[in-house]
């Protein structure tokens, strides 16, 4: 059997990105160091010659695994889906992997980027109101699709992929004020999850850089 030198998650306590990473590890039992990435302190320790050289994008997670470095998040729970043993993060089943990957994507490509920090801080005076909009806007798209798919978590009754990436996008519209009463399935598929072990253990407010004052 391979043995595996411990990952190192480069990633900050309350970037959903890397949350979504810490879910991956907690899911699958895997040991790993972290390394913080302050996105506020000094204009941003992201921007920074040395964090570039690990991710040209200047975003986290940045994930150094078994020789080489990844810089998605999606990307690094499949491949650890892949590469290490536990219970499977994406399904056996065409089917409902490729719905697995809708949910994910519809997440991470299509409501996740609009009301990140890089984009919060362009925005200026009317962040909250942008980061409102969108979140409904992408919410408004995910219950109607969850109602199809769901059963005890996003996609039928075994934890995947799309669970990783709701809670912390609920967590995000949970900051920004968003009345999750709009759409009850995501409400109740996140109080679920969040009932899990992996999803307490990976929470930012108890991670490595988490400020004094946020943690519980």
């Amino acid at each position: 059997m391979a043995t595996h030198t411990k990952p190192v998650l480069h990633g900050y306590f309350r970037s959903s990105c890397s949350w979504r990473v810490r879910i991956a590890f907690a899911l699958k039992d895997i040991e790993y160091d972290q390394v913080p990435v302050n996105l506020i302190k000094d204009g941003g320790q992201q921007l920074t010659e040395e964090y570039k050289a690990l991710n040209p994008m200047r975003q986290v997670p940045a994930v150094e695994i078994d020789g080489i470095t990844l810089s998605q998040s999606l990307a690094v729970i499949q491949y650890i889906d892949e590469t290490r043993p536990g219970p499977r993060l994406l399904p056996a089943d065409p089917k409902k992997r490729a719905q697995v990957r809708m949910i994910s994507d519809l997440i991470a490509s299509g409501i996740q980027p609009l009301q990140n920090l890089y984009v919060i801080q362009k925005v200026g005076a009317e962040k909250v109101q942008w980061a409102q909009h969108f979140l409904e806007r992408g919410f408004q798209s995910l219950e109607p699709l969850l109602k199809q798919t769901a059963g005890k978590y996003c996609v039928g009754d075994e934890i995947s992929m799309a669970d990783i990436c709701l809670v912390p996008q609920v967590y995000n519209a949970e900051r920004f004020k968003v009345d999750m009463g709009q759409f009850p399935t995501i409400q109740r598929l996140n109080q679920s999850l969040m009932e899990m072990e992996a999803f307490k253990v990976s929470h930012p407010s108890c991670q490595p850089d988490t400020p004094v004052e946020l943690r519980s």
